[in-house]
Order: structure tokens, then C-alpha cells, then sequence
């Protein structure tokens, strides 16, 4: 059943990394893989818990759920996986989907209300160099604080409505792609990775960014520097005076300015909201989005009361694409735990602790495989998805160890490489039509090179 339950996972990886090809929504394989996999473990629970959960599941029977002692019956079996082991899985996936869920929804409350405009009047330039510049390090900084695919999705939008030529916005897309993914992997809030290992406590946010701060610019500023060199002079661009919006929202400058410092400074604020309460970073996520959308309710109360608000876009903030990349998250986490608890992924940390000096190895081939499969699927993998619990990774690896952190790298710079290697990459496929032959020979080979130089000042600080 373990060998079944590990080819699911491998099929849904192979059904993941050929989406394009395919045309199978990664969301679903996810969640198949991951309801699946709990069925069929379940079925033969009473070996994997006497394998993995002996001590605990014996003091379960003497407990008796305050009836007295139980007898180890199938039903009994299925109880204590139903309670004890599936339940906390589901809690701690619960808690990326609702940080995520947050986080994606402030971010369509500020775009709604044009907070990000401002933006626009940035890219105010004929300059193709300066304007790939500005693109760039307006989205490397936003994605660090804000879940990189959004990001990605938002400044495609804005550079699209600016940039006339096809070619000139297949360029600045890819420097948007480049500098999403690379300030994503910045910061324990940039990426879901990245929030994996913070909310399990596997690394500490300022070690985790003051580690993978050089890389990350390396690896993002080298290729950006050569994409900026494929450029014209002049960029053929047409602006909109602001404010541009329409009927969505009424808005003056200060009031999008005073919702802008509210969205983004609140979202700053969680690392810290955590050190000093203790409790789960989603809930700060929760608080921050509660007070964004009263001052949202209260700056929008006249349009409010009209027939408008039937078509006011902030309802519309659980879009399709939000609740699709929510349940592929919840998936894939589900998928990888009850791998975990057939024993497999617990074999390799151990054989990983005796081979330290494979940790290097290991992460090359992790960004060789986020290449072809979504750097997301990919970390987790090597990431185990409950390191918070007895045998498990943090045991194997202590908080802030390396290993975290090269891991981390090397997803995201092969996630660089070519476009299916992220799901930034796959927007941005489908939004500007780009093909992975085009992206490679233009794109991918700069990112190769700025990603190694990066891993070289990685090895370096480690």
C-alpha cells in the first residue's frame, strides 16, 4: 500500500509538471492525490499506526476516551487516525489556505480600489531601461511581502495596458516573473514555501531573509540586467491619467494612499504579531484584512447604497483562480502528509542526517526537478510537511539550518528556468502567449547564469 500510495503522488507530480500539455487543472490532481492517498491509508491504518504510532495509539487504547479501556478493533483503528493523525494535517494546511486566503484577498481589495495606480505614474517613461527597472523592482519588493503569484498576475496586468509591442511585453514580463519568484523567496511571507517552514518553525523570519538576501538579488538582478540589454531605447507605451478607474470605486488620492499603508503595513507587521502573541500568522493575516475592509466599507459607504454594488469587484474577490490556487495548496499538502505517515519521507531525512554533505546535492536536484514541476509540489517534497512533530525534519535538521534555506534557493531559481517551473510562469504563459522554446532561448539561460552565481554567494555566506 505504501508503494501505491507513493506512485499516486508521482502520477499527480507527472500530471502537475504536464498541465500545459494536458490541459488537467493542477488543483484537482492535488486534491485527488490528496483525498486518495488518506483513503487508501486509512483502509490499512492498523499497519501504518502500529509502524508509526505504536506508543501513541497504545496510550489511546488505555484512555479509552474516559469510557475505560478499548480493544484494538478496525473501528478503533480508524478513530485514532481520524483524530490524531489526519486532524492535525488538515489544521496545519488550514493554516497556509487561510493566510493565503488573507493575504490574496487584501491584495484584491487594494487593486480594486486602484490603490496600486500609483505604480502606473512610476512607469511614466519612454526609456525602456528605466521602465523594465522600475517594473522590476516594484514587483520584487511587493512580492516579498505579498503572495508572488498575485503579484505576477497584477503587474502583467498593469505593464500590458501600458506596453503597445507584443515582443517588448513578452520582455517585461519575463522581468516580472524573474523578480516575483526571486523577491517571493525572500522573505517567509513571499511565497507558500516560504511559510511552510515559518509556520512550523523550521527557520525564524530575519535569518531566513538576512541568509537569502545576496542570492536572492543575485539571481534576480543578473538576468534583468541582460533582459534590459534586449530592449530598444524607446519603448512604444500609452498611459491613462489617474485616476482611471470607473464605476468599481470613487476613491480620491489620499484615501487609496491611507488603505495602501493599511494593506501593506499591516502585512509587515505579522512577523512581528507572531513573536509577540505566538499564534498562528494567519490570524494576524485575519486581523489585518478585518481593519482593511471596515476602512474599505466606510470610504466606499455611497456606493454602497446604490444599484452599483451588484457589480462591485471586491465581491468578486473569491475568484476562480484565488479558490483554485487555495485548494491546489490544500492538496498537495494533504498528499505529501500521508506519504510522510506511510514512513517514506522519514527514511530519507534519516538518510539525509547521516549524509550531510549531500544537502548541497539534494538542492541542486530540487531546482533541476522545479524546472519541470511546480516549485511549490517541489519543496514540500523535500521540505516533509509537518515539521513540527516528533520524527519528523525539524528533528533531522535544527531551525535556520542550512538546509532550509538552500533548499528554498534552489526551488525558486529552477523555477526561473522555464515557465512551467512556477506558477507565476504559467500565467505568464497564458497572458502574454509566450511559448517555453521562446522563454528558454531569451529568458531561461540568463537565469541559469544569474541563479549559479547566486548559489555561489549562497555557499558562500552558509
Amino acid at each position: 500500500m505504501t508503494l501505491i500510495i507513493v506512485a499516486i503522488l508521482v502520477l499527480a507530480f507527472l500530471l502537475i509538471s504536464t498541465e500545459s500539455l494536458t490541459n488537467v487543472n493542477k488543483a484537482a490532481v492535488a486534491i485527488f492525490a490528496g483525498t486518495v492517498g488518506w483513503v487508501l491509508y486509512i483502509c490499512y491504518g492498523t499497519d501504518f499506526v502500529m509502524s508509526q504510532h505504536a506508543g501513541d495509539y497504545t496510550d489511546f487504547l488505555k484512555g479509552g476516551w474516559k469510557l475505560g479501556p478499548l480493544q484494538s478493533t478496525s473501528v478503533t483503528v480508524k478513530e485514532y487516525i481520524a483524530q490524531y493523525v489526519f486532524l492535525p494535517y488538515v489544521g496545519h494546511a488550514a493554516e497556509i489556505v487561510l493566510f493565503l486566503l488573507a493575504t490574496m484577498t487584501i491584495v484584491e481589495i487594494l487593486n480594486n480600489n486602484g490603490c496600486f495606480d500609483f505604480i502606473t505614474q512610476l512607469m511614466k517613461t519612454r526609456s525602456s531601461r528605466r521602465m523594465i527597472w522600475t517594473l522590476a523592482i516594484v514587483t520584487f519588493v511587493i512580492s516579498a511581502n505579498l503572495d508572488n503569484l498575485t503579484t505576477t498576475v497584477m503587474m502583467l496586468v498593469m505593464m500590458h495596458k501600458i506596453v503597445q509591442s507584443r515582443r517588448q511585453r513578452m520582455i517585461f514580463g519575463s522581468a516580472i516573473l524573474l523578480a516575483a519568484n526571486c523577491g517571493g523567496a525572500l522573505t517567509v511571507i513571499g511565497n507558500p514555501e516560504g511559510l511552510v517552514l515559518w509556520t512550523r518553525g523550521a527557520v525564524t523570519a530575519t535569518n531566513f531573509s538576512s541568509i537569502l538576501a545576496i542570492p536572492c538579488l543575485l539571481a534576480w538582478v543578473i538576468p534583468t540586467w541582460m533582459l534590459s540589454r534586449m530592449l530598444p531605447d524607446r519603448v512604444d507605451a500609452g498611459w491613462i491619467a489617474m485616476p482611471f478607474r470607473g464605476d468599481d470605486t470613487r476613491l480620491n488620492v489620499w484615501q487609496r494612499l491611507v488603505m495602501l499603508f493599511l494593506g501593506i503595513g499591516g502585512l509587515w507587521f505579522i512577523p512581528t504579531f507572531r513573536d509577540i502573541t505566538k499564534l498562528s500568522p494567519f490570524l494576524g493575516a485575519l486581523c489585518v484584512l478585518a481593519i482593511l475592509w471596515v476602512v474599505n466599507e466606510i470610504f466606499n459607504r455611497k456606493l454602497m447604497r446604490t444599484e452599483q454594488i451588484l457589480t462591485h469587484k471586491h465581491l468578486m474577490v473569491l475568484q476562480y483562480g484565488v479558490i483554485q490556487t487555495m485548494l491546489y495548496v490544500m492538496g498537495m499538502l494533504l498528499a505529501l502528509s500521508v506519504v510522510k505517515e506511510t514512513g517514506v519521507l522519514d527514511d530519507f531525512f534519516a538518510w539525509m542526517n547521516g549524509n550531510r554533505e549531500c544537502e548541497w546535492i539534494v538542492g541542486v536536484g530540487a531546482g533541476l526537478v522545479s524546472m519541470v514541476l511546480e516549485n511549490f509540489s517541489t519543496a514540500i517534497t523535500f521540505f516533509s510537511p509537518d515539521v513540527n512533530t516528533a520524527g519528523s525534519a525539524v528533528q533531522t535538521f535544527a531551525p535556520n539550518s542550512p538546509y532550509w534555506k538552500i533548499i528554498s534557493y534552489c526551488v525558486m531559481a529552477g523555477g526561473n528556468i522555464l515557465t512551467i517551473g512556477s506558477m507565476s510562469g504559467l500565467a505568464l504563459m497564458k497572458m502574454e502567449h509566450i511559448h517555453a522554446g521562446w522563454y528558454f532561448k531569451n529568458v531561461g539561460w540568463k537565469a541559469v547564469v544569474g541563479s549559479l552565481v547566486g548559489l555561489l554567494a549562497l555557499w558562500m555566506i552558509i
